[in-house]
């Protein structure tokens, strides 16, 4: 999941506009087809449980064939390696995760409700903003420590992964200026600000919780306060 504050480069707004790296399943699928795409996919959900149940140190590439039946070649077709796997589990999540946001946001007419529904569930690590801390995060813990890893070793693939959340973002803030709730400035470059803050303090709590119980009513009100910050932030 010494290294430096998990942020998104100061050019992440401008690599927002990028062509999208290909993802290693995505060249798997173009290589073999829908066959290749399926055993791609189920390398992906082995690493993603095996995360869940061991930490980092769970996610092995031996690990995964052990769990998939697969050979080292057929995984070597599909990726180059642990980090391209790694990438790949950061994709499903983070498109998933705002796959999910954006439908729980549809019905909801102000544009902060909907940015603080968003911000609320990352912080709480929920999908739903309601929190839900009954055992230890190892897989959150360990994405954290790989996504500060990232962020230097595969900095444009990392950002390519965030995308589909932090445009959700931008687009929160986007509809806010148009409703005059939102101060004007590059709805992109704010969403990356907004993200880069709470990513940060969702880091630092899931390596801090990693050996221990979380602390249900901190975490809520940590949740509380930097959702404040942010609506004070980019407050028209």
């Amino acid at each position: 999941m010494t290294r430096k504050t998990p942020n998104v480069p100061d050019h992440a707004a401008e690599a927002a506009t990028l062509e999208r790296p290909t993802s290693s399943p995505d060249r798997a699928a173009r290589a073999g087809g829908e066959p290749v795409l399926e055993r791609s996919q189920q390398i992906v959900e082995a690493a993603y449980d095996l995360l869940d149940e061991a930490g980092l140190e769970g996610l092995t590439i031996r690990a995964v064939l052990a769990r998939t039946g697969l050979s080292r070649r057929a995984f070597y077709e599909r990726f180059s390696g642990k980090d391209d796997l790694v990438v790949a589990v950061f994709e499903q999540t983070i498109r998933l995760a705002a796959e999910h946001f954006r439908d729980q946001v549809e019905g909801v007419a102000d544009p902060m409700a909907r940015l603080k529904l968003i911000v609320m569930s990352i912080v709480l690590g929920t999908r739903t903003g309601e929190v839900d801390l009954d055992k230890s995060d190892r897989r959150g813990a360990a994405m954290s420590r790989e996504h500060l890893r990232l962020a230097e070793a595969r900095p444009l693939d990392l950002q390519a992964a965030l995308r589909p959340l932090i445009g959700l973002i931008a687009q929160q803030l986007s509809d806010g200026m148009a409703a005059g709730v939102v101060r004007e400035y590059a709805p992109q470059r704010l969403a990356a600000l907004v993200y880069n803050l709470v990513s940060t303090t969702v880091h630092t709590e899931l390596l801090a919780e990693e050996l221990g119980q979380p602390d249900r009513s901190r975490r809520v009100q940590l949740a509380e306060d930097i959702w404040e910050f942010c609506r004070r932030a980019i407050a028209a």
